[in-house]
């Protein structure tokens, strides 16, 4: 199998990754064949992933523009992928001039990615580091350089909390980065749950089959394990729903089925 120029030469190309796989489903480029093959696979028990990926970015863009319109000018996004159109820098940057990001993600090919498509915006940055250990990410030189701890941050977990199992402590994770973060701070989240999926469950456990075949599981949480994470946050109008609901910029019903999978939500520190 070829390498392509942009992937990492420490990274095994045989080995599906999340990152990669996210980005077969919204279109993107930067991933190979074992990873298109864990996708279809996934697909043949869930059609509507990219529905459901597609989702989860236009939640994150309308809560980024929510979150600048709020005078949020900080942005720490947790296991942000490999980057596609519409990013989180270029969202808070367009409302908002001078709005710093750090991404931070653990796929050595999305940090690679990352850092090419941030090559000369001095108010963008990646971090190689894991969610599960919060001090690494809070204490990164890139942090510290862009992000003011005693200022309100926006701290964005789109799609990733359900990539760590119970086991790991996810909820003293998200505990301990929102210990760092100064009131009037934004928690923006979506994750993945059986609750809302317009197939039967036993049809999209097919689905989550695929991903603990690739050592990556996935874990479905229910609405309320879901609503654990916001523990110290008050829920932003219209509380934890699911993503075509939270502040639509067109008509829900338009939206694909598949798209209304899990839920989405905004939480401030007092």
């Amino acid at each position: 199998m070829e390498r392509p120029a942009w992937a990492p030469r420490s990274i095994d190309i045989s080995v599906p990754s999340v990152s990669r796989i996210y980005d077969y489903y919204l279109g993107g480029s930067h991933n190979f064949e074992v990873d298109r093959e864990a996708a279809r696979k996934a697909m043949e028990f869930m059609p509507g992933l990219p529905k459901i990926m597609q989702a989860n970015r236009a939640f994150m863009r309308r809560a980024v523009r929510f979150a600048a319109q709020e005078g949020i000018t900080q942005y720490l996004d947790i296991g942000s992928g490999i980057p596609t159109f519409g990013n989180v820098h270029e969202v808070a940057q367009a409302a908002a001039p001078g709005a710093r990001v750090v991404y931070v993600d653990h796929d050595p090919v999305a940090v690679a990615h990352s850092q090419a498509v941030l090559a000369g915006n001095d108010g963008a940055d990646v971090v190689a580091a894991d969610l599960r250990k919060p001090q690494e990410i809070l204490s990164s030189p890139q942090v510290e350089r862009l992000i003011d701890l005693n200022r309100p941050v926006a701290l964005l977990l789109v799609a990733i909390l359900h990539f760590v199992e119970d086991a790991d402590d996810p909820y003293g994770a998200v505990a301990e980065l929102r210990e760092a973060l100064a009131p009037g701070s934004l928690l923006i989240l979506t994750h993945a749950s059986y609750e809302g999926i317009p197939v039967p469950a036993e049809r999209a456990e097919g689905a989550v089959d695929v991903y603990k075949d690739i050592r990556n599981p996935l874990i479905m949480r229910s609405r309320d394990e879901i609503a654990r994470f916001f523990e110290g946050y008050d829920m932003v109008e219209p509380g934890l729903v699911p993503m075509p609901h939270w502040r639509p910029e067109s008509a829900p019903e338009d939206e694909d089925p598949f798209a209304f999978s899990g839920f989405a939500g905004v939480g401030r520190t007092a």
